[in-house]
């Protein structure tokens, strides 16, 4: 078991594994997030034949949680068959949940507190956790809790029929009211991105990832995930990629979020998704000492924060630069790139401002802009417009996809972000060993 050393260990990417991603709604509609998490981290702990009782830690990311279900990760730790004594936590932090999973692993790691952890996330869109309204909720617990049916039905008085009604959670910002979609909408008007350059990126990530499950790079890192309704199946591929699509019926798609003048659309924005993906982290000696080879090491990463009023998805302009500079590198120096889409706007967005001189200046306080990234170094095996975006598990994906990217390319340095709800940014870069 893990123990404090005199030196600083440093936290190794041993592996990472995923189920397919599935569009909401699908193929995975009569799963529960359990299932999803614990199908794709036994499996990841099968492949590397690593003994359960190694496993120090499970951090786990979940955003729209099931009401039965507390802290995910503790469950997941009892369902995949862990030692019982194995501590666990469920981290939120919108889309950057699973890489906030994975940094909490690296700081455990590099404190000494732990030698084997794993991290990751999971989201389940099909079954989205559905509350009362507040009046309706009091009047239940008073019904529940009175002693006689007059009492009960007491309790049920001045109930308006606006009270009844279901509440489903929204992708709004609370302090906002507009959704993710609306702001992403506000980005592309703020910097001008064109509509045919975000359709444009959308076919790119579908393309990519249609040629990366044909040449099985996809393959590599995608576990089936066994399903028992239409007879039993196995599901092995993720059902969003559209290698099929062109840029004529992307233009055809009329735009969702401002009918009148917009340019987000269904086509150049992520899918509602269904999925799940663990990561595996350990000490750099201690995965010597089992025998097996560290793909990457956690070099540096960052978190910030902007006003969400403003560019809410705009955050890794700010977090890319911040975890070079921790990592004592430029952004010339990174070779492969996976970045979340959540839409291509804030894509571009984003790409935008790393090679302006004036956000450098009046934001980052830098004499020069970070630099530019090439299109032809990012999302090399398509990104999560084309693969989907289970909100908690996206984070683990990229992580997943980029280290088996660099030990592909023998790669250096490679680097992930991610844009989160409330304005949150997430950038993590990785070394191979």
């Amino acid at each position: 078991m893990a123990r404090a050393k005199s030196s600083q260990p440093r936290a190794a990417i041993v592996g990472g594994l995923r189920t397919p991603f599935m569009r909401a709604g699908t193929d995975f509609a009569q799963l529960d997030v359990l299932d999803l998490a614990r199908a794709v981290t036994v499996e990841l702990m099968q492949r590397f034949a690593l003994d359960p009782a190694e496993v120090d830690h499970v951090i786990y990311g979940n955003v729209t949680r099931p009401v039965h279900y507390s802290n995910v990760a503790r469950e997941l730790v009892l369902a995949a068959g862990l030692p019982r004594a194995t501590p666990a936590y469920t981290v939120t932090l919108a889309c950057a949940s699973a890489c906030q999973a994975i940094t909490d692993a690296t700081n455990l790691i590099e404190r000494g507190y732990a030698d084997v952890v794993i991290a990751g996330g999971v989201e389940m869109l099909s079954n989205v956790p559905i509350s009362l309204s507040p009046p309706l909720t009091r009047a239940l617990l008073g019904a529940s809790q009175a002693k006689s049916v007059g009492g009960k039905l007491a309790s049920l008085r001045g109930l308006s029929l606006g009270d009844l009604p279901p509440v489903a959670p929204s992708i709004a910002e609370t302090s906002t009211g507009l959704s993710m979609g609306q702001s992403a909408e506000l980005m592309a008007k703020k910097n001008g991105i064109k509509r045919e350059d975000q359709d444009g990126w959308a076919l790119a990530s579908h393309h990519k990832a249609a040629a990366a499950w044909d040449d099985g790079r996809l393959a590599e890192e995608v576990t089936p995930v066994y399903v028992a309704n239409n007879g039993g199946r196995a599901v092995t591929r993720d059902n969003h990629v559209r290698r099929d699509t062109s840029l004529e019926k992307l233009s055809a798609l009329k735009p969702v979020f401002d009918r009148n003048y917009g340019t987000v659309t269904a086509g150049n924005s992520s899918p509602l998704t269904d999925g799940a993906a663990s990561v595996l982290l350990m000490s750099e000696d201690k995965a010597k000492s089992l025998g097996i080879e560290p793909k990457a090491l956690v070099k540096s990463y960052a978190y910030t924060a902007v006003d969400p009023a403003d560019e809410l998805l705009i955050g890794p302009a700010y977090a890319i630069p911040k975890a070079l500079d921790r990592a004592g590198l430029a952004l010339t120096d990174i070779d492969v790139v996976e970045m979340h889409e959540a839409f291509a706007a804030q894509v571009l967005s984003t790409l935008q401002k790393l090679e302006s001189k004036a956000f450098a200046q009046d934001e980052l306080g830098r004499s020069e802009p970070v630099g530019r990234l090439d299109p032809d170094r990012m999302n090399l095996r398509g990104g999560s417009i084309a693969l989907g975006h289970p909100f908690g598990a996206t984070g683990a994906r990229c992580v997943t996809t980029l280290t088996n990217e660099m030990a592909r390319q023998a790669a250096q340095y490679g680097l992930v972000s991610v844009c989160a709800a409330g304005g949150v940014g997430a950038a993590i870069v990785l070394e191979r060993v």
